[in-house]
């Protein structure tokens, strides 16, 4: 699968849920998510499980580390059993880094509008276009307007994934 992506800080999240549901977005939910990031050779493993939820779903993806939109490259497996598998993970590939944050989810056609409040990092607002049969031309076609009236070209963009951010605060505070 494929979908084109861009992440920004965002401090005020009541702000961007009211103007993402002004421009027609629909309410999708807040969940409280734990992403457990392994070792991998390419791209980026991570294993998210939901709070109080026992299944859990197995995300590999590769994208560039760059501010602005760019596409990503991922596969999606659910697991019945989340944190034997995470266990099993850990023992072959060991752990990088855990994420908690509550992400609330509002989408706009095929755009996921997540508004993070992650721990130990702050608020971001990240666009998620999947590409459904859909060019890319078309994909940021539609993932514009979603910037504009959110205003992302006026907050601070990140190239990077929330499990690099943290592992980079960690490098400075071991530092």
């Amino acid at each position: 699968m494929r979908n084109l992506e861009i992440k920004t800080r965002y401090d005020d999240l009541d702000l961007a849920r009211q103007l993402a549901l002004s421009l027609g977005a629909k309410d999708g939910g807040v969940s409280q998510d734990a992403d457990t990031y392994f070792r991998v050779q390419y791209g980026r493993l991570k294993l998210r499980q939901a709070a109080g939820d026992s299944h859990g779903t197995l995300i590999h993806y590769d994208r560039s580390d760059q501010v602005e939109s760019r596409y990503s490259e991922y596969r999606l497996a659910t697991v019945s059993e989340a944190r034997e598998t995470e266990a099993l993970l850990d023992a072959a590939l060991g752990t990088l880094v855990r994420v908690i944050k509550s992400r609330h989810v509002l989408l706009y056609s095929a755009t996921r509008i997540h508004l993070d409040q992650v721990e130990s990092l702050g608020r971001f607002v990240e666009l998620e276009t999947v590409l459904r049969g859909q060019s890319e031309e078309e994909a940021q076609a539609e993932q514009e307007p979603v910037k504009q009236a959110l205003g992302l070209n006026r907050r601070e963009p990140v190239a990077f994934s929330y499990s690099d951010l943290l592992l980079r605060a960690k490098e400075r505070q071991d530092a």
